[in-house]
């Protein structure tokens, strides 16, 4: 998934059907791909895979509905950029749950800049909201696109102040499911320059648990992040989390000791993120790591390209799932202790996966439900 070509009509229309089937998540639909060979032959195995995980039977988005939803992405100018693709965000490429498939509308172009997020509290103070501004347009200016996530004060703040120098908004729901709706004009406004994108459908809407999914493309994108403002229990300090576990540099804007939104931050500072109280703080800290470059894109191995030559059989099955538990663990360790061979391993999770038995954590961990 990383040769830099683009997928012909019907690969795009298959993996569109992939990632929207059920139980069918970023983590998920790579180990199919890798393991199948394709989306059309990993979409012909998911009733047996399914099956033999204990489900009844999953529900695969019909042809219908996937041709249905690229006909209105198309009609609203969005593209539907695939992991692999020369458009696709080459920084979001490297973290393990990068969305599949990419809904971006807007300049495109503005996706390969290097990018940094901004974020910080719905409930800002003025000092925050002008802090905030200042900090997205001085970064602007120095040839850095804004990242954020159209949320009601900072996200909304940096949005605004660099719609000109370019500004990307990562949503929570589908284009055609704004949130919060009194953003519209503002993305509007900001595609001319910027881009919108999101990894929902087109008209899916925001729920609770979509937001962190959301905060991790915003650090997925961003060579760095920046939190303005965050309570103790803010959402912001869920991306600045993320962005540790992904490898990005963490930024905190210090606040008064008596300002229960700097408390957040303030704990970021202890924590050991870089503080920031100018443009130049951020500036002198990515310049390094925008000149080593990305990481080498890990390729699976050639022996787990494909299904291996049998289904697991049940020795093998019950070896697998009986090593799993409520605590994650390696699929390394998993290999190592069943006996057994990468391929039937990664087959057998991904039957529990495709049950709704099994969730993926980060680092290649997996745990039962």
């Amino acid at each position: 998934m990383a040769s830099k070509t683009k997928l012909t009509d019907e690969q795009r229309l298959d993996w569109l059907r992939l990632i929207r089937s059920d139980n069918v998540g970023p983590r998920t639909f790579r180990e199919l791909i890798n393991t199948y060979g394709g989306a059309r032959g990993a979409l012909a195995a998911l009733p047996a895979l399914a099956r033999r995980g204990g489900a009844s039977r999953i529900a695969i988005c019909p042809i219908e509905d996937a041709e249905a939803e690229l006909k209105a992405c198309s009609a609203r100018g969005i593209d539907l950029i695939a992991l692999g693709e020369p458009d696709y965000p080459s920084r979001l490429q490297t973290i393990d749950d990068a969305p599949p498939l990419l809904a971006a509308r807007g300049n495109i172009a503005s996706l390969a800049r290097p990018l940094i997020a901004i974020v910080g509290s719905r409930n800002a103070s003025a000092v925050g909201l002008k802090f905030a501004a200042s900090l997205a347009r001085d970064l602007g200016d120095a040839g850095y696109g804004i990242v954020s996530g159209l949320a009601r004060g900072i996200d909304a703040a940096a949005h605004r102040a660099t719609k000109d120098s370019g500004t990307i908004a990562v949503l929570a729901g589908g284009h055609a499911r704004i949130y919060p709706a009194e953003h519209e004009p503002l993305i509007e406004e900001l595609i001319a320059r910027g881009a919108a994108v999101s990894e929902m459908p087109l008209t899916h809407e925001p729920r609770a648990h979509d937001f962190p999914r959301r905060n991790r493309l915003i650090s997925g994108l961003s060579v760095g992040v920046v939190i303005v403002e965050a309570a103790k229990r803010s959402g912001s300090l869920i991306t600045a989390r993320m962005a540790g576990e992904q490898g990005r540099e963490v930024f905190a804007v210090p606040g008064s000791p008596l300002d229960p939104r700097a408390e957040g931050t303030n704990g970021l500072l202890k924590q050991g993120a870089t503080l920031v109280t100018e443009a130049a703080d951020v500036i002198n800290a990515i310049e390094p790591i925008l000149g080593r470059g990305l990481p080498p894109m890990e390729e699976p191995d050639a022996d787990d390209l494909f299904a291996p030559d049998h289904e697991p059989g049940d020795d093998e099955r019950s070896s697998v799932v009986g090593l799993l538990g409520p605590s994650p663990i390696s699929i390394d360790d998993l290999v190592r202790l069943s006996n057994t061979t990468p391929a039937i391993v990664r087959v057998v999770l991904l039957e529990l996966e495709l049950a709704g038995r099994l969730e993926r954590h980060g680092g290649g961990l997996v745990s039962l439900v």
